[in-house]
């Protein structure tokens, strides 16, 4: 074969080597077309970008993890990221869903259907929901496995028990010392023992005072001279507390005594006695205490917190440790004006009856009283609601209302005076309105929770945890 031959078979050859996969190409042409049908053209609208370590975290623009890796862009029709994925639909298709909030409670929001770590899927927040009023709505299976209980708010007459500690005391108005104004010697004691019981007028002891017979001797002269002396020297008598008998003994008989029967001013039972036979006491010195003991008075400690429903005149009972079963009928004598700092308490004084003598001083006592509370002056009677309704912060007293069938909100309000399991509502509430009283602490979490996610600023829905 001659030169140009070579060249043309040359030549030829790699022109059909060229053209192989063109023909190739060409004849499988039915083949390769679905092949390029199925290669999108571009990769789709990113919804958002999720944290690249599987973490509940989203955000709608590209960023950066703490590590430095890029978020993860989530397409539109992407099963993968969202495999919850559902129509943007309320059950009824009556209201649009905003966002998806965490089922946990968490503060992490999805614009898009999506799954925490535990596989619970995100849930709904629908239109109207979203209100910074922090109002809820709750399916009827929902409230029914809360348990959630409603009372109307109603006007009630409620009075509170107050129980206080205390001690008998004695009456201090019906309490006697013995104190003679004159210096003596006892000679012979007559009552002789500490507890017994005395008339008054009764003889207690006599006494041998020369102090008493030199004022006797006194009188016995001026009268036989007359006049103002005599009856001066009888008045010294008197000022020392000589029995009117003695003196009229002394005016009849005109002979001075050497001794004096001294009596007893009031009847009682003898408390204490330092009086001795033989023993010389100074004027003013204190022989015997002496107590009536036909009432006596309990002084109780009532808790700062009580101590308003507490009025002189109010009825008590009074029951004693040392007599079980057996109860008392009194009544408040006094309201000491004195707190106790310590203890926050302050003293009650009531007046009881003791005629068979059962009560004795220094007996510990508990008190029961019942109190009106709309008897107790700055009190408001009327409108009241069970007390496990109240939401009691400490800055903020709150109820939750229910405003429709599975519908709540909360409403702050002002409470009053609380008794009998109820607490008085003195304004925020109108009679009749229905109130939550059980399950009200996990109704009121979820509502803080949202209105908290809407305060954020803007939309629910815009917003993502950073």
């Amino acid at each position: 074969m001659s030169r140009p031959s070579i060249h043309l078979a040359t030549l030829l050859a790699a022109v059909l080597a060229a053209g192989t996969p063109a023909l190739a190409q060409s004849g499988h042409a039915g083949h390769g077309a679905p092949a390029a049908a199925q290669q999108p053209s571009g990769p789709g609208k990113v919804l958002y970008y999720r944290n690249p370590m599987g973490l509940p975290d989203t955000s709608p623009v590209p960023r950066k993890d703490s590590m430095g890796m890029d978020y993860i862009p989530v397409y539109e029709g992407d099963a993968v990221s969202a495999p919850a994925a559902a129509p943007a639909q309320s059950p009824t298709g009556s209201r649009k869903i905003l966002y998806y909030r965490n089922p946990m409670g968490l503060p992490d929001t999805s614009p898009v259907p999506k799954k925490d770590p535990m596989g619970m899927d995100y849930v709904p927040v629908y239109e109207g929901e979203d209100s910074a009023s922090g109002a809820v709505t709750i399916s009827p299976d929902k409230v029914q496995k809360l348990g959630v209980r409603t009372e109307a708010a109603a006007r009630r007459t409620v009075s509170r028990q107050v129980r206080a500690v205390g001690t008998v005391q004695v009456d201090e108005r019906r309490l006697f010392i013995v104190a003679p104004k004159f210096e003596a010697w006892i000679e012979t004691l007559l009552v002789d023992t500490t507890g017994a019981t005395v008339r008054q007028g009764q003889p207690l002891m006599e006494v041998y005072s020369p102090e008493l017979v030199l004022a006797q001797q006194e009188y016995l002269v001026a009268r036989q001279g007359g006049g103002q002396l005599a009856e001066a020297s009888l008045q010294r008598l008197r000022n020392l507390d000589v029995p009117a008998e003695e003196i009229e003994r002394l005016r009849k008989t005109g002979k001075a005594s050497r001794t004096l029967t001294y009596r007893a001013a009031a009847g009682g039972v003898v408390l204490e006695k330092t009086a001795v036979r033989g023993m010389r006491f100074m004027p003013g010195e204190a022989l015997y205490r002496i107590a009536d003991l036909s009432n006596v008075w309990l002084i109780t400690d009532v808790f700062e917190q009580d101590l308003g429903h507490v009025r002189p005149g109010q009825e008590v009972e009074v029951t004693v440790n040392s007599l079980p079963g057996r109860g008392f009928s009194g009544r408040v004598g006094f309201v000491y004006p004195t707190l106790t700092a310590e203890s926050r308490t302050g003293k009650v004084r009531i007046e009881l009856p003791n005629a068979d003598g059962l009560l004795k001083p220094n007996l510990y006592a508990t008190v029961h009283l019942a109190t009106d509370v709309n008897a107790v002056p700055g009190a408001m009677a009327g409108l009241a609601v069970p007390d496990s309704a109240l939401l009691d912060t400490g800055r903020r007293q709150a109820v939750l209302v229910e405003t429709g069938e599975g519908r709540y909100e909360p409403r702050d309000v002002k409470a009053g005076a609380r008794a009998d399991g109820y607490v008085q509502i003195l304004a925020g509430l109108e009679e009749g309105e229905r109130v939550v009283v059980r399950a009200n602490f996990l109704i009121d979490s979820e509502s803080n929770l949202r209105a908290a996610l809407s305060a954020f600023g803007g939309s629910g829905g815009q917003h993502q945890h950073q």
